[in-house]
């Protein structure tokens, strides 16, 4: 069984394990996910870090803006300190 995400034709993101942090992958559907992300996580008393959560968008023409109970994140263009080059 294959693990981790196709990135580019060339490139395989293989490592989610990121200690305390949880990294949503979605193509689609990203509102309602990140909304069932909030729930899960204050159905077992965790709450999204407001000063930790950032919003990055890799070659997508999305320009809604995801919200999280009424709070926007902000949009960034780099990843644990790799720039996302969406220009590939």
């Amino acid at each position: 069984m294959e693990h981790g995400i196709r990135w580019i034709a060339s490139i395989q993101l293989d490592n989610l394990n990121f200690a305390d942090d949880l990294a949503l992958l979605s193509h689609t559907h990203q509102q309602m996910k990140t909304t069932s992300v909030a729930e899960a996580s204050a159905s077992v008393r965790r709450n999204i870090h407001k000063g930790k959560s950032k919003i990055l968008k890799y070659n997508t023409a999305n320009s809604n803006q995801t919200t999280i109970g009424g709070w926007v994140p902000e949009d960034v263009e780099t990843f644990l300190d790799s720039i996302i080059d969406g220009q590939r």
